[in-house]
This record gives C-alpha cells, structure tokens and sequence, in this order.
C-alpha cells in the first residue's frame, strides 16, 4: 500500500480506489481536487476516459435496431470487470494500464 498522501488527505491508494469507485464522478472529483499526486491524477484520468467511452456505447448502442440489447449488455459487463479489477488494483497501490487508455492517461497527465 503507499504511504503517499495525496492532496486530499486521503493516501494515495485509498484516493486512486475512489476514483473507480464512483466510476465517472470519482474521476472527475479528483481531477478537481488532486494538485500533486501523479498517482491519483493517472487514476482519475483513466476512469473518466473509460467509463466515458463505456457510457457513450451505452448511448450509441440505442440506435443499433438488431443487436443493441446486445451490445448494452456487454458493455454493461466488461464495465463492471473493468470496475472491480481496477477498484482491487488501485488500492493494492499499482498502476494498472489498461489497453490504450491508459496510454491516453498517461500523455493528458503532462498537460496537467
């Protein structure tokens, strides 16, 4: 576990697990509030990009006439595998990269 906290007080760990937890808001919430954390800011990136680019399937997945409960349903799956794989990751303290997104996160960091 890290002994780092982050800007909020909370440890590093517990932060970046908050940022998966609440999924799309927790992200979004310590995007605010993190100032030093790379950390917890690599986290909050990389929730909102993937539970945003699951949210927006949701949506598009509506306009699909044959297969769109289809598709919803596994979105919905692989969001909650993608969920409690990087709930249990983050607060083992490790930085999990998903495919792509996490690419994505770590390139928006340095802009930060």
């Amino acid at each position: 576990m890290s002994p780092m906290k982050s800007s909020s007080g909370l440890d590093e760990n517990i932060a970046g697990m908050l940022c998966y937890l609440f999924t799309f808001v927790g992200g979004i919430v310590f995007l605010a509030v993190e100032k030093r954390s790379r950390f917890v800011l690599f986290h909050a990136l990389q929730s909102v990009t993937v539970f945003g680019i699951i949210m927006v399937g949701h949506v598009l997945s509506a306009f699909l006439p044959l297969f769109g409960p289809l598709v919803a349903s596994l979105l919905s799956l692989l969001g909650v595998v993608v969920w409690l794989i990087m709930v249990v990751t983050s607060l083992q303290g490790k930085w999990l990269k998903l495919p792509w997104i996490g690419d994505f996160a770590e390139k928006q960091m340095r802009h930060l």
